[in-house]
């Protein structure tokens, strides 16, 4: 999962700003499926040199629009229910309603081939709906035209697979949908297989199954489970002694279990964030710090909070840059040893202390911020003392925002 967002968690308004790669097409002629098989290309889609960034936003009554970042023109694309939070893989948005998931296809995405990328631009669309009680944890991968993605529904139990290509065809398809026990849970996808949590608390365990939805009879403990990401290495489930690192081996899924330090007494973490696909990621060890979760090296670092934080994510570039947002509306530059090396001023105090959590995300080259209670959109240039590159007032009331094509 890359983001979850909450209502009035990020404002789209009135807002349009220039991005630092722009984009050139290749052509509008259909992608040939077999041609790009393995490079995330699905018909009727053009190839691009670079990314084609957006926004795409669900205000308060379910409407649903998309802003692209590069022409600066705005797209309707239909109306969902009214959402109660939302997450995205940087292509999709899930959409929290009373009755389920509904999921809208922005139409841009990147395919990571590890060496290189490839860009594509498709029509935004709605694709449907999956009925389901509870506040959904919803689990994705770094591929948005192959594997899985997985739902759990706390209120019922009900852990369902999706089909993840079929979703790029604008269809929805279950490949599985197991009852479990209820309670908070997670389907973890990783290639063809998943994992399902099972159990609560300290006796909870995390189970192989097909795509089917059959037992592969890999089970494996996980105390307190909670927080799933997926990296180039492999797909990471939080656990409360440590995490579980998933991938697939010889055609069968393989799990590695990545202890806390033995001397560790911070708390666990419980949600994890990063520059996208990164192989290190971020989470917070409650008030005492931010775990660090190298999956390429299989290690923690702890590193210590310079202030009482509520947000972080590493962005895992040359420098191991680490973005934290504190308590009186600060964002932090760390360095990979926790030291503070930039920060802004105080950007979302109002919104923080209202209970309206900002969203920081990082890319490679910038970060942004929303701002909810202060109707603002801001874009930092991490990398140079944190500067404040741009601020984009914004004239709407609040909606649920993804940054969408990376």
């Amino acid at each position: 999962m890359r983001h979850r967002i909450t209502t009035s968690a990020f404002l789209l308004g009135a807002l349009a700003f220039g991005v630092t790669a722009c984009s050139t097409e290749l052509g509008e002629a259909p992608a040939d499926k077999e041609a790009g098989a393995d490079h995330g290309a699905i018909a009727n889609a053009a190839e691009l040199a670079e990314p084609r960034l957006g926004l795409t936003s669900i205000d308060p009554t379910g409407a649903v629009s998309h802003l692209d970042l590069l022409d600066e023109s705005v797209t309707d694309i239909g109306t969902v229910g009214e959402p109660e939070a939302m997450t995205t893989d940087g292509r999709y948005l899930f959409a929290q309603t009373a009755d389920g998931i509904e999921i809208i296809d922005s139409g841009v995405w990147t395919w990571d081939h590890v060496d290189h990328f490839h860009y594509y631009r498709a029509e935004p669309r709605l694709i449907g709906f999956v009925r389901g009680q509870g506040e959904t944890t919803v689990a994705t991968t770094n591929l948005s035209t192959a594997g899985g993605t997985g739902l759990f529904f706390p209120d019922s139990g009900e852990a369902v697979l999706l089909d993840t290509e079929a979703l790029s065809k604008g269809e929805i398809s279950e490949k599985f949908r197991i009852s479990t026990e209820p309670g908070a849970g997670m389907v973890v996808p990783v290639g063809s297989f998943a994992l399902v949590t099972e159990g609560t608390g300290s006796s909870a365990s995390v189970v192989g199954y097909t795509a089917e939805g059959e037992r592969t009879g890999l089970v494996e403990r996980c105390p307190d489970a909670a927080g799933t990401i997926t990296t180039r290495v492999g797909a990471v489930i939080g656990c409360g002694d440590g995490a579980l690192l998933a991938s697939v081996q010889d055609g069968e899924v393989a799990v590695e279990r990545i202890p806390y330090p033995a001397d560790a007494t911070a708390p666990a973490a419980t949600s994890f964030d990063n520059r996208e696909g990164r192989p290190t990621v971020a989470g917070l060890a409650g008030d005492e710090g931010i775990w660090l979760l190298d999956t390429r090296e299989q290690s923690w670092v702890l590193l210590p909070a310079p202030a009482p934080l509520v947000e972080a994510t590493a962005v895992d570039d040359d420098d191991e840059h680490v973005l934290a947002l504190t308590e009186d509306g600060r964002v932090l530059v760390l360095d990979g040893g926790g030291s503070v090396i930039a920060e802004t001023p105080p950007l979302v105090a109002a919104s923080i202390a209202a209970g309206h959590l900002p969203v920081l995300i990082a890319d490679q080259q910038r970060a942004y911020l929303s701002a909810p209670v202060e109707r603002q959109l801001h874009e930092i240039d991490y990398a140079d003392g944190a500067r404040i590159a741009r601020t984009f007032t914004t004239s709407t009331e609040p909606a649920l925002t993804a940054e969408t094509g990376r």
